[in-house]
């Protein structure tokens, strides 16, 4: 697991979830606005292969993310799934992150709870945005979700939950926009996986999904090129009243 540990960070549960998030206590922000930015990646057995990249391509975001111009006015969550979920840090200023507190942090184990993460990771967006919302803060999130495989072990049994998490964010109008990306590694060389995650897609109203080729160095890095700016998008587009445009990979 990653070296991140800060007490400072606040914990919060989620209804309808078995997994909460924690956040950075509202004292500690010293902005007025926020781009709520959420990576999900798979880290179950199947992706053993490629752990070392996945891991790198964690590292090339955040420090994509903190060289960004924006970066005083974003925040980075990222949570692992395999059989469970789990957070590797809540919602965290860039200024505390490096990239060396995701050393040795994807260790591949276990089966697939793709249901259940992207549900945590859009209710906890949704969740601390509303949060921020009521103090007057403007705020907008992303979550991008990266997997391999199909849902296998989630509580959740339907994307439909997921749907409804998204629905509610637009309806609540709490956060300015919400933008979420579906990236599915070795998808595109995968016919039965692709179909599959093209659905799920459709039914948890993804905005996006990436079928990637087979996954190695070279197709992960441009992953973490694309959810890096992506990531920059939502945030200078942050105040403009709507989401940010979606990116060609």
């Amino acid at each position: 697991m990653p070296k991140i540990f800060d007490p400072t960070l606040e914990t919060h549960t989620l209804p309808a979830s078995h997994y909460g998030f924690s956040a950075e206590g509202l004292s500690n922000l010293g902005a007025t606005e926020y781009t709520l930015a959420t990576v999900v990646v798979d880290t179950s057995s199947s992706v053993s292969g490629f752990a070392t990249e996945i891991e790198q391509c964690l590292k090339a975001i955040v420090q994509a993310c903190r060289l960004s111009p924006r970066a005083d006015n974003l925040m980075l969550r990222v949570v692992e799934f395999n059989s469970t979920v789990r957070e590797m840090h809540g919602y965290t200023l860039l200024e505390k992150l490096k990239e060396s507190d995701y050393d040795n942090s994807i260790r591949p184990s276990g089966t697939t709870a793709l249901f259940d993460s992207t549900y945590n990771a859009i209710a906890a967006a949704a969740a601390y945005g509303k949060q921020l919302y009521d103090i007057d803060y403007t705020v907008n999130g992303i979550v991008v979700v990266i997997t391999d495989g199909e849902e296998n072990a989630s509580a959740i049994k339907s994307a439909q939950l997921i749907a409804d998490q998204v629905k509610g964010v637009q309806q609540t109008e709490t956060m300015e926009s919400l933008r979420t990306i579906l990236i599915g590694l070795g998808a595109s060389s995968n016919g039965q996986l692709n179909t599959y995650l093209s659905g799920f897609k459709d039914d948890a109203q993804f905005d996006q999904y990436i079928a990637v080729a087979d996954a190695n160095a070279k197709t992960i890095a441009k992953v973490a090129d694309f959810v890096s700016k992506s990531i920059s998008a939502a945030s200078q587009h942050l105040g403009t009243g709507g989401p940010s445009q979606l990116l060609t990979f």
